[in-house]
């Protein structure tokens, strides 16, 4: 090992604390020092290669590096990286939130707020909607009906619609009145005074993400939507981890025609390259914060960051020009048919299969030149888009070495 390898080691155990991880088993463990990306591949302070199976934590769209989105940051970079959006604009701000509000069909979600991540997207969703209800003549809707095993991110109103104990426990339980659901059956079964007194219901559309990649029944979203229609509550969509093409459309929501009242957009956002954060919603809710003392105090220092709409801005151009969707699903199939798993879950480029145990698989891929993070004792695999057919066979080759666990 590298002298200077082993330096940042040692800075990471004397300074850092890791997210999601038991720091007693971190600190024994051989860490690997992430210093270059290149298309798909991660390089490490060692010089060796592995391709990035699960997109740095489901980010990642077009690649590392991508020439289009580096040269757009430099640009920005050079000529304007921040400045506050507190009663000022600025030129990126303004170009990307047109081309988002213009991705779907006009008068529908016309307004977008900025923000940092996934947890603060679905932040200011919920605070729109139980604010909107509390100065719009709904006082009584002050709760929030979400699904068990959900995982919405781990901010305090995010961490309390959660589904996931772990993630909740000692926090989320002082957070939002929020009613749990199992399934669409359950949700038809609330008692009257729940659905009376909801606000918003929200969801991860066809797919929960940290609940191993479950896929939810075909045509449960539309339901969903006539069913918030019917009792006059916001359908909130989580669509940090779905968006921006990972199922082969845009947007989830896309594959069964349904609109909600907000959207909630990050990781993919930038291409994976910077932090940024979207929620967009109607403009009947943007209505009613105008005036009265009706104003959404609520906000970030980087909110409408120009370098992060800048990277936007050029990711959403490279969906036009290189095509991306229209590859999606024919390279999830091919990753499907050829990783050697009878029982896998699949959704575009979203693939999940279960084995005895996760951990363990995935220590093996790394061994062979592959990234990626169980969730439990599943291992989940989800490349950048651009991944081509070369790689897609060394990744299955891999793959197959662990598919009989």
């Amino acid at each position: 090992m590298r002298d200077e390898t082993r330096g940042w080691i040692a800075q990471d155990r004397r300074h850092a604390w890791h997210p999601f991880t038991d720091q007693e088993i971190w600190e024994r463990a051989d860490p690997l020092v992430i210093t270059r990306g290149q298309g798909v591949w991660l390089y490490d302070s060692e010089g060796r290669r592995y391709l990035d199976a699960n997109s740095s934590i489901w980010t990642n769209i077009h690649g590392h590096g991508h020439p289009k989105i580096v040269e757009a940051i430099q640009a920005q970079a050079a000529t304007l990286c921040h400045s506050s959006y507190l009663g000022l604009a600025n030129n990126r701000a303004s170009e990307l939130a047109e081309r988002l509000c213009h991705l779907f069909p006009a008068r529908t979600l016309t307004r977008c707020f900025f923000s940092d991540d996934g947890s603060t997207a679905l932040e200011v969703a919920l605070k729109m909607s139980l604010q909107w209800s509390a100065q719009n003549g709904r006082e009584d809707r002050t709760g929030v009906i979400s699904f068990e095993k959900s995982y919405h991110g781990d901010t305090l109103g995010a961490c309390s619609v959660g589904g996931v104990s772990r993630f909740v426990k000692g926090y989320g339980e002082v957070g939002l009145p929020v009613y749990r659901v199992a399934d669409l059956a359950d949700l038809q079964a609330l008692p009257e005074v729940v659905v009376k007194t909801a606000s918003a219901l929200v969801i991860e559309p066809l797919v929960q993400g940290v609940n191993q990649m479950r896929l939810w029944p075909k045509g449960m979203l539309k339901k969903l939507r006539s069913l918030c229609d019917e009792h006059d509550i916001h359908l909130i969509l989580d669509e940090v981890m779905t968006g921006f093409g990972r199922t082969g459309k845009m947007f989830a929501c896309e594959h069964e025609g349904v609109i909600p009242d907000f959207i909630c957009l990050a990781k993919g956002l930038t291409g994976g390259t910077m932090p940024l954060a979207a929620t967009l919603t109607r403009e009947e809710i943007y209505a009613g914060f105008k005036g009265g003392g009706r104003t959404l105090y609520y906000g970030h220092s980087y909110t409408g960051n120009a370098l992060g709409c800048a990277a936007a801005l050029a990711s959403l151009d490279l969906f036009e020009s290189e095509g991306t969707l229209a590859q999606v699903e024919e390279k999830g199939r091919a990753l499907a048919d050829s990783c050697g798993f009878l029982d896998l879950r699949r959704l575009g480029l979203i693939l999940a299969a279960d084995l005895t145990s996760g951990l363990e698989a995935c220590e093996s891929l790394r061994e062979r030149g592959v990234l990626t993070r169980p969730i439990l004792d599943t291992v989940v695999i989800m490349p950048p888009l651009v991944i081509n057919h070369e790689e897609i066979d060394f990744l299955a080759e891999a793959l197959q070495s662990i598919s009989r666990r």
